[in-house]
């Protein structure tokens, strides 16, 4: 017999999961298959000393427009273990709204000190910290003119698996009525970074951003 999984929703309006989401609902691996499968051998990734920085191309060079923040979190299992030397690749809207990639047709501008991409690895007790610009709105369908909330991408990589997740922030105008907070439900609050204050390092502003994998109290990943 054919075991079935879960059966995955769809966005309101949000084209982009309408036509990668399937229709029926996922089928189990079964265990005989699944004692199969090759072993794998877990990545060991390494980062550039200034990869956390986002809010500079290089450190020689002048910082981006906007409000620096900091963004700090542990990453751990649904029981609370830290899950140690994780690669976290983020990435973020500049100041303005804008992706530096070329499927961004919003017309918004550039900033040519900031490239929106870095990495870093989580210590030994699962904690990550990274600077970058908070982002503007993003104006994800420039058909319909719809914007999306200011939000970073994580995506986090441990052995053969990669999950990428957003974090959003408090008290934005877009949150409601974004479609992924939609399909989040009350899940939504566990994907919202919680402001801190920073009067001592040179960023204007903190966000502490937890990741649970796994479990009830996961975080939302796409």
């Amino acid at each position: 017999m054919t075991k079935l999984g879960r059966q995955i929703g769809i966005g309101p309006t949000d084209n982009t999961s309408d036509q990668r989401t399937p229709r029926q609902r996922l089928r189990l691996i079964p265990e005989a298959a699944r004692a199969s499968f090759v072993p794998f051998v877990p990545a060991r990734y390494a980062t550039r000393a200034h990869e956390w920085d986002l809010t500079r191309i290089s450190p020689d060079r002048p910082r981006a427009t906007g409000s620096p923040i900091e963004v700090t979190g542990t990453l751990k299992t649904e029981s609370g273990t830290p899950v140690r030397n994780a690669l976290i690749e983020i990435w973020n809207a500049n100041h303005h709204g804008r992706y530096r990639h070329i499927e961004d047709q919003s017309g918004l501008q550039l900033d040519e000190n900031f490239f929106g991409m870095g990495r870093v690895l989580t210590d030994d007790d699962g904690n990550y910290r990274f600077w970058t610009i908070s982002p503007g709105a993003y104006l994800a369908r420039p058909d319909i003119g719809r914007w999306r909330p200011k939000h970073i991408h994580l995506s986090i990589s441990g052995g053969s698996s990669r999950l990428i997740t957003q974090m959003y922030f408090p008290g934005e105008a877009s949150n409601e009525s974004d479609p992924m907070a939609i399909l989040m439900g009350d899940a939504f609050q566990r994907n919202i970074g919680k402001p801190y204050e920073t009067p001592d390092i040179d960023v204007d502003l903190g966000y502490q951003f937890d990741i649970v994998v796994g479990g009830r109290n996961a975080t939302y990943f796409e």
